[in-house]
């Protein structure tokens, strides 16, 4: 996969330390809610950002990434910092989530954002698949990291998609939740190897599935055998509740 070059639209083109490539921005126009893992149920904004450095075969995001597919000229624009964090202190939601595509692809440029979300009294989590380790200065009061380690079912080589260094790196941080997406019970064994090898903790587990009908499926063939090793479960909420609609 080749990186695009950066698309100038959307907002004044500035120093790169002040703007980041977005995908979409929601939840404040038309409220909704973080759909997984922790913070499942909760209020949430949502800055996804575009570009990823995998290729998964069942990403259900891949108007951030595959240009195949996708006009990353209409999928994509350039925002400044100071839009995404008056964007988001304009709602009173306090849960700002920063997901992608890949979102720590662009982490020098999230510097400034995290710090003025943090300022303007936000709490930031980002989704990430764990490839990439956190710059310090991401690793704070008010961040937290849910890590999406990718598996060779998900549609990408392992060989890309596990990354040792920065998954110890994320562990360590003691910010960081680990969740891994299950299609079935044998996932979980190749979980559990990773989670020991890695010490990876705590460990959540979120059945596959772009649809309630198959969300509902995955969740039965996984619960007794998640229950069993004693891991946290997750659904998608926000396939469940509102079908998969992009923009909530």
């Amino acid at each position: 996969m080749t990186t695009p070059e950066p698309i100038a639209v959307g907002t004044t083109r500035g120093d790169d330390e002040f703007w980041l490539i977005v995908a979409e921005c929601f939840g404040a126009e038309v409220p909704t809610f973080q759909g997984e893992g922790p913070s499942c149920g909760h209020p949430a904004l949502f800055m996804r950002l575009s570009r990823c450095n995998l290729t998964c075969a069942k990403c259900d995001t891949k108007y951030t990434w595959d240009w195949s597919r996708f006009d990353q000229r209409k999928e994509s624009t350039k925002r400044s910092v100071a839009d995404l964090v008056a964007w988001a202190a304009s709602s009173p939601v306090e849960l700002v989530v920063i997901t992608g595509g890949e979102p720590l692809i662009q982490q020098a440029r999230l510097v400034p954002l995290v710090r003025g979300l943090l300022a303007a009294g936000k709490r930031v989590e980002f989704e990430t698949n764990g490839t990439i380790a956190p710059a310090p200065e991401l690793v704070v009061d008010g961040v937290r990291f849910n890590v999406s380690p990718k598996l060779a079912s998900f549609g990408v080589k392992e060989s890309r998609s596990l990354v040792p260094a920065a998954l110890e790196a994320f562990a360590a941080s003691e910010r960081a939740a680990f969740k891994f997406v299950a299609s079935t019970v044998g996932d979980l064994d190749r979980i559990a190897e990773l989670a020991d090898t890695h010490r990876l903790d705590p460990v959540w587990v979120m059945p596959e599935g772009t649809t309630a009908k198959a969300i509902i499926a995955t969740t039965r063939v996984l619960a007794d055998a998640v229950a069993a090793r004693h891991w946290h479960f997750t659904t998608r909420l926000h396939v469940l509740a509102f079908a998969d609609a992009r923009g909530r």
